[in-house]
């Protein structure tokens, strides 16, 4: 696909012999380095501009889930403030809205003067071939979106268990407990040709859940 940049690849023990296994008999003739890194439970990986947590997931094989954390972002820009420092409007508007600090003549201009109170980083949780369970409630705290395993209805809650999968109320119900905003449903099980009865049974328990299609496109905001 002409990709040229290095990819990531985060995953649990075990996922850099399976890469470079699948590499070495498929011959996947890459042109782009790959980065492959092995996590745990509570491994906690920090980016400049995110935090990936990861936590044990509850299925029938080692599975993990995580949580991307964009690290405070600078507060809101104002434009009156800047100009009554006589600020120019331009290249130094927007480095006082990165956070920087500008000189106009003689006079040092820092952030905080034209900058409103930071804003907390967009949380977003994906838990995905899961049983409901703790380390994933405690994982997804006020997550901004939880995307979470829906495998079955409430009818097969038998089956979810006996498979490591989680209904579509149990995943509401994880919303709900970890003060998650909204829920995106997912790994829905190909029995079910429509879906919306899972949806239905959602948002009983938590009215801000949404079914995803495939390639949709979710806005995230911070509150």
């Amino acid at each position: 696909m002409g990709r040229s940049r290095e990819l990531e690849i985060i995953g649990p023990r075990g996922i850099i012999e399976f890469v470079t296994s699948v590499n070495r008999v498929v011959k996947l003739y890459n042109r782009f380095p790959i980065r492959i890194l092995e996590v745990r439970p509570g491994h906690r990986i920090n980016d400049a501009e995110y935090t990936i947590r990861v936590a044990a997931a509850q299925h029938g094989l080692p599975c993990l889930a995580y949580a991307f954390e964009e690290k405070p972002r600078p507060g809101r820009f104002d434009p009156a403030k800047a100009r009554k420092l006589r600020v120019p409007e331009g290249p130094l508007w927007k480095e006082l809205q990165s956070g920087k600090s500008v000189r106009v003549g003689r006079q040092r201009i820092v952030s905080k003067l034209v900058l409103g109170r930071p804003r907390r980083g967009i949380k977003i949780t994906y838990a995905v071939d899961t049983r409901p369970c703790h380390s994933i409630v405690k994982l997804a705290t006020k997550s901004d979106l939880l995307i979470h395993d829906s495998c079955f209805a409430a009818s097969a809650a038998t089956k979810a268990k006996e498979y490591g999968h989680s209904t579509a109320a149990e995943a509401a119900a994880v919303a709900k407990r970890s003060g998650s905003r909204m829920l995106a449903l997912f790994h829905i099980s190909a029995m079910y040709e429509d879906a919306s009865p899972l949806l239905a049974e959602a948002k009983k328990e938590f009215p801000a859940t949404i079914l995803p299609r495939d390639m949709d496109t979710i806005h995230v905001s911070a509150e």
